[in-house]
């Protein structure tokens, strides 16, 4: 068993399709905002943030979610700033535009909340400024070599810092998902696709060598529950 989960999984998931569509869309994305509500991930994306503004909260913030998908998060976001009468931008980016679509209804209720059809690799994008980028179960996605170019870019690109909220590579995580979706799920991409983003995941001296492979060296790396990583930088 323990060899299975020694290197990470490069397999692709059925979400990686960009142009993937249909009922299965929405039908994903409202599971997964169950599932990470109930498992308390979203958390460790918001610990991060004050974690970067503890020092000196700023006037305002302009925040971007980098794969957003139904956009959960930024409205979580919203309602904490709310709470804290911070004024905040939120911009949420995603590369299928049917998942726009989908976040956009979703977050329609939300005047400080938009969304953008966009390549992060894209020339256009890496011009972007932001005091804060976000990535929450995004970063599984790339390879190491990519992600030492990403975290490279998100240097230049980010004013205040960055918060990565990704998923630990772990026995008991990968069970616990399987078990989860095949009993609750009615979506056939969370059940392929949660598992497998496990499989995809990292240990934490993998993160560590991107950091250092991306040549910074001021980072906070922390486990946090239910089997995640908070990497802030």
């Amino acid at each position: 068993m323990s060899k299975r989960f020694k290197n990470r999984a490069y397999d692709e998931e059925l979400m990686d399709d960009l142009e993937a569509s249909g009922p299965v869309i929405p039908q994903t994305l409202r599971e997964l905002e169950t599932i990470n509500k109930w498992l308390g991930g979203n958390f460790v994306t918001i610990d991060g943030i004050v974690r970067l503004i503890r020092r000196k909260q700023p006037a305002k913030l302009v925040i971007a979610d980098l794969g957003c998908g139904g956009g959960d998060i930024l409205k979580l976001i919203a309602k904490w700033a709310q709470h804290k009468k911070l004024e905040v931008e939120l911009v949420g980016f995603d590369a299928n535009p049917n998942i726009i679509a989908y976040a956009e209804e979703n977050c329609k209720d939300f005047e400080n909340i938009r969304f953008e059809v966009q390549d992060i690799f894209s020339e256009d994008f890496k011009e972007r400024r932001f005091d804060i980028i976000l990535c929450t179960l995004f970063t599984h996605h790339f390879t190491e070599e990519q992600l030492t170019g990403i975290f490279h870019q998100f240097k230049t690109q980010s004013q205040i810092g960055v918060v990565i909220n990704d998923l630990h590579r772990h026995w008991l995580a990968y069970h616990s998902i399987s078990l989860l979706t095949r009993f609750f799920s009615k979506s056939e991409m969370v059940k392929n696709d949660g598992p497998l983003s496990v499989l995809r995941s990292f240990k934490r001296k993998e993160l560590v060598q991107i950091m250092k492979d991306a040549e910074i060296d001021r980072f906070h790396l922390k486990w946090m529950w239910a089997f995640r990583w908070q990497l802030v930088f």
